[in-house]
């Protein structure tokens, strides 16, 4: 019997996620984002842009990275203008970038938040994305460093990866999330990457 105005642990509800980011729980995914999707991706060089100033930012601020290939014997490797040669990367062919590897990697960080990017949306990606929010992490998918060979299947994505719970960001919004002051030691260098804007990935005209 419970008490007027008393809520019991057994009805408590868990408190919403606010979705906060901080550099010494964060990681970044990179899902796939290889030579052979380069003429079929839609917006593919204006993702690779974006995606190349969250790894310049993850090095500069100490975020572990994960990359994963698909089937790169066939695909090819991780695309030259993204420098993964220092980060872990793992071959896959399932589509969730979870794989064991994976997995047993991520025992060795301390990880809350995972921001992820890459391709494709409806397939790789929203995997990830949907195995990730199963184990309770926060998941910020960077829309404008997510993309697929169709819009349709890219923009059905993003809401389906947002029905399910992951937070839909931007590249700049997160990276000012991580340095969360202009005080930050490390502010001039994020900066910098972002003085430019961020290039149109067609998101708004769809």
């Amino acid at each position: 019997m419970s008490l007027p105005g008393i809520i019991l642990p057994s009805t408590m509800t868990k408190a919403k996620s606010l979705g906060k980011v901080a550099v010494r729980s964060s990681a970044l995914f990179l899902c796939d984002m290889q030579e052979k999707f380069r003429t079929t991706i839609s917006y593919f060089p204006e993702v690779i842009q974006v995606a190349q100033r969250l790894l310049k930012t993850a090095d500069i601020l100490d975020v572990p990275v994960v990359v994963t290939e698909q089937y790169p014997k066939g695909l090819g490797p991780t695309v030259s203008e993204l420098d993964v040669s220092q980060c872990p990367v793992f071959p896959k062919t399932t589509f969730s970038m979870l794989t064991p590897d994976v997995l047993e990697h991520m025992k060795k960080l301390t990880v809350k938040s995972v921001l992820l990017c890459g391709i494709e949306a409806h397939a790789c990606v929203q995997q990830t994305v949907l195995d990730l929010l199963e184990k309770d992490y926060d998941v910020h998918v960077v829309v404008d460093a997510v993309s697929s060979r169709n819009m349709v299947d890219r923009m059905y994505a993003l809401h389906r990866m947002r029905d399910a719970g992951a937070f839909m960001t931007t590249c700049e919004s997160v990276l000012l999330q991580l340095l969360k002051d202009s005080a930050h030691p490390k502010f001039r260098d994020i900066q910098k990457l972002i003085m430019d804007q961020a290039p149109d990935s067609g998101l708004l005209s769809h």
